[in-house]
């Protein structure tokens, strides 16, 4: 009987530990363990890198082509976790999503071909996103740069090059995605898969 209970006991440990193992692991894949950044923790950094921000900013527009928007995420220095692209045309956009590239890869080199990017221009885009202490970005109006993720969402900075109509205020200062900073500036916290998300902890 002993025997029996003493079997029964560390099966129960061996299963209790693989369970507590395996719940570790699915909050730390959904970001449960990642740091969550204050309001006030993105605008010092912005205010400390707000250089570096703008030469981001400036850079990924002057190398994308006219008509093409472009969405780059760096896993590190031989991973992309993004490499988004699309394409306006006359009748429709075609969009090319495409997620965990190896730099090295020959789908990297059509994409960059299709960009008429080389790998010293992803060399060069991470160097200024790593000065920014970023890892993403998106060309355009506004241009979008991803400061970290946190959950299943990306902290990030809209810059405009032309000021923020007052009329547009309201969409970019919702209080959850959205926090407008000035009329060039604003921070959002989205982008996850599981719908709208919100400031942590923000009134």
């Amino acid at each position: 009987m002993k025997i029996v209970l003493k079997a029964f006991l560390i099966i129960f440990g061996i299963g209790l530990l693989f369970f507590i193992i395996w719940i570790i692991v699915i909050i730390s894949a959904f970001g449960g363990f990642d740091k969550d950044y204050s309001v006030t923790e993105l605008k010092e950094h912005y205010i400390e890198n707000k250089n570096e921000l703008s030469e981001i900013k400036n850079f990924i527009n002057s190398i994308t082509p006219l008509g093409k928007n472009v969405h780059i995420e760096f896993d590190n220095d031989k991973t992309l976790g993004i490499f988004h692209l699309s394409t306006k045309t006359e009748t429709e956009i075609e969009r090319s999503n495409n997620w965990d590239l190896e730099i090295n890869s020959t789908k990297t080199d059509s994409l960059l071909d299709e960009l008429g990017w080389t790998k010293e221009t992803l060399i060069t885009l991470k160097y200024k996103l790593d000065k920014a202490k970023c890892i993403s970005v998106s060309n355009g109006e506004p241009t979008k740069i991803g400061f970290q993720r946190s959950g299943m969402g990306m902290y990030s900075f809209n810059l405009f090059e032309k000021p923020l109509p007052k009329s547009e205020y309201a969409t970019y200062n919702d209080s959850c995605t959205y926090i407008l900073v000035n009329n060039k500036m604003v921070l959002e916290y989205g982008g996850g898969a599981i719908g709208s998300q919100c400031f942590y902890n923000f009134k």
